[in-house]
This record gives structure tokens, sequence and C-alpha cells, in this order.
């Protein structure tokens, strides 16, 4: 049996096989259980298996590479046009290696365990955030039923709502169902910061974290969940193509040869761009009295188009410098330059002006390069 590639449908009890030979010809189609899908790969002679990116494809990824064959990941809207006539677990299979086939598929890098780790430490946290807000809006909106309005912020809530309890002329049935609310706020702000602190501790113990949190926008949560994203930087060319898998680059809709920039692509790790985007706006509020190269860029970028594209600006910002901090393993440079290799223009401190550009030209003489102001 000679086998090129197979496509595999996964689920949770079942999975359909699909292997073809180097011309194409189906040589295997079959259709396995949960406890003889991995026995059934191992009887295929080593080839490349694709599979779609989906719950569970890390864990059985990691089982298949054991047995030796290469794995590869599909993002399932790039497999949803080899799909042909009606959707079902063969034809799903069948087009899940017709597109693994095509040299420009764009795959998805298998996690590894830690990544996986961190991630869901991050979706615990993120769900019990959602909980928290879903319940203090709920308070709220009893409260105001008896015509109490706590103003905004969750610490007002913290703060208040034992005081409401004891000032107000609730019956003894409403206090009790106060009282529940607030304790059980408690245990979720209690969990929160319980996860919150196995969060820090992978700070810790990681240096690329460490250096990846000096960047202004990137905190503890940031810098742990980038991590996880570049676990891996030799699966894109570039920050550029980094920005562009966190959706962070303008999306096109172009034709006739006339181009059409829209909003950002919103593509990728969804929880990944809020946190780069909400530290883009933090930076932002405190852009005004600095000098530095990037902070007067920030400024000239706010007054052209406005606070919401500069904070996404530098979010893309973020992720290009974090995925240079990342694939050299150097630290984090304020206002970097990057090395020049010809005659371009780069930035000039002045004490009146704030800034100027000047061109400049790079002269080498042996190993050294000197640096001229024309």
């Amino acid at each position: 049996m000679s086998i090129l590639a197979v496509g595999v449908d996964i689920s949770k009890n079942y999975f359909q096989i699909h292997a073809v030979n180097e011309n194409g010809k189906v040589e295997l189609r079959k259709k396995a259980t949960r406890d003889n899908f991995i026995n059934t790969l191992n009887q295929i002679p080593k080839c490349k298996i694709y599979m779609e990116a989906c719950g569970g494809s890390n864990y059985w990824g990691a089982r298949i590479k054991d047995l030796g064959h290469e794995v590869k990941l599909i993002s399932p809207q790039y497999v949803k046009p080899f799909v042909k006539s009606n959707k079902n677990d063969r034809n799903d299979a069948e087009a899940i290696v017709e597109a693994g086939i095509r040299p420009s598929m764009r795959f998805v890098e298998l996690k590894a365990q830690w990544q996986q780790d961190i991630q869901s430490t991050h979706k615990i946290r993120e769900r019990l955030v959602t909980e928290r807000t879903a319940l203090v809006n709920q308070i709220r909106g009893l409260l105001q039923e008896y015509g109490i309005v706590i103003p905004q912020g969750i610490n007002k809530i913290r703060k208040e709502l034992p005081k409401i309890v004891e000032e107000n002329g609730f019956s003894g049935l409403m206090k009790g169902n106060i009282s529940d609310l607030y304790e059980e706020l408690t245990g979720i702000d209690g969990k929160i910061k319980k996860y919150e602190e196995r969060i820090k501790s992978i700070l810790k113990d990681n240096e690329i974290c460490q250096e990846l949190i000096k960047i202004p926008g990137v905190g503890v949560l940031g810098a742990t969940m980038l991590i996880v994203e570049l676990g891996n930087t030799s699966v894109f060319k570039n920050g550029r193509h980094f920005a562009a898998f966190l959706g962070l680059v303008p999306r096109q809709h172009s034709t006739g040869g006339k181009d059409t920039l829209l909003g950002i692509s919103k593509r990728g790790n969804v929880y990944l761009r809020k946190l780069l985007i909400h530290g883009g706006r933090a930076v932002m509020r405190f852009v005004g009295n600095k000098k530095n190269r990037e902070s007067l860029w920030l400024k000239s970028l706010e007054e052209r188009a406005g606070m919401n594209k500069s904070a996404v600006a530098w979010a893309n910002k973020i992720a290009r410098k974090a995925f240079a901090i990342a694939h050299s393993k150097g630290k984090y440079v304020q206002d970097h330059i990057p090395k020049l290799n010809n005659s371009k223009s780069v930035p000039l401190k002045n004490s009146s002006e704030g800034q100027i550009f000047k061109k400049v030209t790079i002269s080498e003489n042996n190993n050294s390069s000197a640096l001229k102001t024309a």
C-alpha cells in the first residue's frame, strides 16, 4: 500500500480516515473507533497526517507524532472550500487531505503540553471573570428595582453592598438574597486571585516572559499568552507575519486593480488580541507628557488617525516586538532602531522641536560603521 497522505476527521468517538497515494487515488477509506484509531494509523506506512485544528487535535496530533508520522493541522476555514456536495465525515476527511496536499496551504502549529497548560489556566480565569461580570450586573439590576444605584466600578460593589444590606429596609428574604450574592462574589474573587497567582508564577519561571513584560502595554496576562503563541517562532516568517496571524493588520477587499483596505482582519487568537489592544489603549493614556521616540510617534499618529486606531497600531507593534524578542531570545530595548543597511531616514532628537528626521548614510570601514549626517 503506497500512501502519500492521510486526512483524518476527528470527533469524540469516531474517526474517519481517508488515505491517498502520490497520484491522488484513494488507497484507504475507513471509519475507526476511539479505541482502535491509533492502532489503525500504526499499520499505515509513515506519511503525512492532516487534521483540522479543533478540539482534541493537539492531543491526537501528539499521539500520532509518536508513531513516526508527520502531523499537520489545517484551519477549518481552509478546508471548507474542498468539501464536495453534502457535509459528512467521509467528505470532510477527503476535503482535509485535498486541502493538505496543496503546495500553498498554511498550517497551524501543534501546541506542546506546556503551551496547553498555560492556555487552559487563562481560559479558566477568563471564564471566572465573565461569571463575575454577569453576577455584578445582576446585583446592580436587582438593586435598581429597589431604587438603589451604585456608582460604576466593581470595587464600588464590594464596598457598598454590605452597607446597603444593613442600612436599607429590606425584608429578611431580600437581605438573605443579597448576602448570598455578596458571598458568591467574594468566592469568585478568591478563585480569580488564585489563578492570577498561578499565571504570575509562570512569568517568574520564564526568562522570555520577563523580557516581554517590559514592552509598554504588556502585562502579566499578555506576556504569558504571547509566549504560548510564540512557542515555535520558526512558524512565522517575521514579526509582521505574527501580527497578521493575530488579526492586527488591515483586511483587504480589492478588485480590478484598486486596493481597498478595511478594518483589522480579527483573525487568530481573540483573547490575546483583546489583551494587546487593551494594552495599546493603556499606553495611549500616558503618552502625552513623554518625549521618547515611540511616544512622539504615537502622539503624531493619534492626531491623524484617532485614539482607537493608534491603540491598535501599538498592539501591532507589541506583536512585532514580542516576535523579535522570542525569536532572538534577546532583551527589550526601548526606542530600538533596526540596523541600517542602506541610506534611509532615521529620527534624531532635537531639544526645541521634539524630534526631526535627517538623511543619513552608512560607510563601512573594515568591520566598523560610521554614521554621517547628510
